[in-house]
């Protein structure tokens, strides 16, 4: 499913209104709710317009799809978007925050530590009930590249990603099959550069030339898009 906004302002409040929703609806259903964040500049406006929603912040686990290997509070990281943008305006439980390690943390500048630790905290966590999903023009999705050895990981959860053709060039990723438990995986991408990639992924393309192709949810796979990546001028 696609549905396409006028611009990417709209696009973020309308997202944030969807995603809003979406918790609420797991909440009442379960008592809790997930989501799996994404960087960006339109996922950092999805955070923000997300603030003055009406949810129980202390039942909503907070996870990421990617990460920055850079030290913590680094601004290229997302989790420094996501705290400065939603995180710290909101009555959320530190408990249910879970951050991919940082470079100057517990595991030291090692990202395989990193990957294995954030593979072990999911192990318990069976499925998400939204992912957020940037898009690259290159048709990336979080960091997995294409073409690259962690676009054909299917044994591991998550991995480090070495030598990514945008900088910084180390990052801890969640894998194809990781994103694919995820109920609704949503991805969110703007401007005219992403239509290209935008096209092939939803016209079917290989998910190793293009990874965004690959990521599906259970229930559904919904592209959210501003009229310039749809193609629409």
């Amino acid at each position: 499913m696609t549905v396409v906004h006028e611009s990417q302002d709209e696009l973020a409040a309308r997202t944030a209104d969807r995603l809003a929703t979406a918790l609420a609806e797991a909440q009442a259903a379960r008592g809790t709710a997930s989501v799996v964040l994404t960087g960006g500049r339109t996922g950092g406006a999805v955070l923000a317009a997300l603030r003055g929603a009406t949810l129980d912040w202390s039942t909503i686990d907070i996870y990421w799809g990617d990460e920055r290997f850079l030290p913590g509070g680094d601004p290229e990281r997302n989790e420094t978007l996501a705290r400065q943008e939603l995180l710290d305006h909101v009555p959320v439980s530190p408990q249910r925050v879970h951050p991919m390690a940082p470079s100057d943390g517990e595991f030291g500048d090692d990202p395989d530590a990193a990957a294995e630790a954030y593979a072990v905290l999911l192990r318990d966590v069976a499925s998400f009930d939204v992912c957020l999903l940037g898009v690259g023009e290159e048709g990336h999705t979080a960091s997995i590249f294409p073409h690259s050895p962690s676009v054909a990981e299917t044994a591991r959860a998550v991995v480090a990603v070495r030598d990514c053709p945008k900088p910084p060039p180390t990052r801890v990723s969640l894998t194809l099959p990781t994103i694919r438990r995820a109920e609704r995986v949503w991805l969110m991408t703007a401007g005219a550069a992403k239509a290209q990639a935008v096209a092939a992924a939803r016209g079917g393309a290989d998910e190793a030339d293009l990874p965004a192709a690959g990521a599906r949810g259970r229930q559904e796979t919904l592209w959210l898009l501003d009229k310039a990546a749809a193609g629409e001028y």
